[in-house]
């Protein structure tokens, strides 16, 4: 599954050509994205998203399977040649499957070939800082943010002063619990939610904050399947109660059926009530009956650190 969206025009005609442009290609254990943005006034130039789910079966090889770096290297080949008219400054990064696996040096080359650069693993602390500073960066200043990054190998929590990487996400409770791929019974749901209780316990150090900001595709499609719309714009309200009700829908589900919901993103749909899971049990850990789902994430955060 592709999605694109420009917010500038197709060529350079018409632009300063000494403003400075940055590119991101991120890849992480769902989804392979890229993202240019122009600076001096930020303008966001391009956003696009394959479904590339590099981290399928490392829970039980530890290592990126042949088919899955075939097909996330392909994915980076398209967003390269759609990045290209641009001319920017390109970064590659990587996350939590790549921390994770045995054979990432295998496809940091792969990457180094089609890209011509050094392909950055990040860490999970850089990773929550990212999302962070991408998640406030058109939010009010005089208030607190709490913002939950759920991946699909990794989630991270960030606020102003600390930060943690949980090792929890999407994708890896889906391959936990399977049944939560569809028709998931009550029991697997409640174990599963038991898992994710359990992996936020270190949420409960951090500082209370005013608002709970929820990035990632997990938090966006909850969103627009709440909504029943993608979202129009970079931050969107999503009621705990909504997102509750978004639950109880996919849970009584089979996947075909899931995937024809308005709003749902149909690569996501066999992970996305994990995601939710994920995102429920930090609304009631954290005591937010509301949270801002925002679009600005990990890869803007990236390019405005670095």
């Amino acid at each position: 599954m592709v999605s694109g969206r420009h917010e500038a025009p197709q060529s350079n005609h018409g632009r300063a050509k000494s403003r400075l442009r940055k590119a991101l290609i991120s890849t992480g254990t769902n989804s392979t994205r890229a993202l240019v943005v122009e600076f001096d006034p930020l303008h966001i130039l391009l956003h696009r998203s394959t479904g590339t789910r590099i981290g399928e079966g490392l829970r039980e090889s530890g290592r990126l399977s042949k088919d899955a770096m075939h097909r996330t290297q392909q994915a980076i080949e398209e967003h390269v040649a759609a990045i290209r008219e641009f001319q920017p400054v390109l970064k590659v990064i990587a996350t939590s499957a790549l921390r994770r696996a045995e054979n990432a040096d295998e496809f940091a080359e792969c990457v180094r070939a089609v890209t011509g650069a050094l392909l950055e693993i990040i860490t999970g602390e850089e990773e929550a800082r990212c999302s962070y500073e991408g998640a406030v960066s058109g939010l009010p200043a005089d208030q607190g943010y709490g913002v939950l990054d759920v991946g699909g190998g990794s989630s991270e929590y960030a606020t102003r002063d600390a930060s943690v990487s949980l090792e929890i996400g999407a994708v890896r409770l889906t391959e936990r619990f399977p049944s939560l791929r569809e028709d998931a019974t009550v029991d697997e749901i409640e174990r599963a939610r038991s898992e994710v209780r359990t992996a936020l316990q270190p949420l409960l150090a951090f500082t209370k904050v005013d608002r709970l900001v929820m990035v990632g595709g997990s938090a966006t499609t909850s969103r627009a399947v709440a909504a029943g719309r993608r979202m129009t714009g970079p931050y969107e309200a999503l009621m705990h109660a909504d997102l509750r009700n978004v639950i109880d829908r996919l849970a009584s589900l089979e996947l075909a059926q899931r995937k024809e919901l308005p709003g749902m993103i149909a690569q996501r749909a066999d992970i996305l009530l994990a995601g939710a899971l994920i995102l429920d049990e930090t609304c009631a850990l954290t005591g937010h009956a509301e949270a801002l789902v925002s679009t600005n994430d990990l890869l803007l955060g990236y390019l405005l650190r670095h």
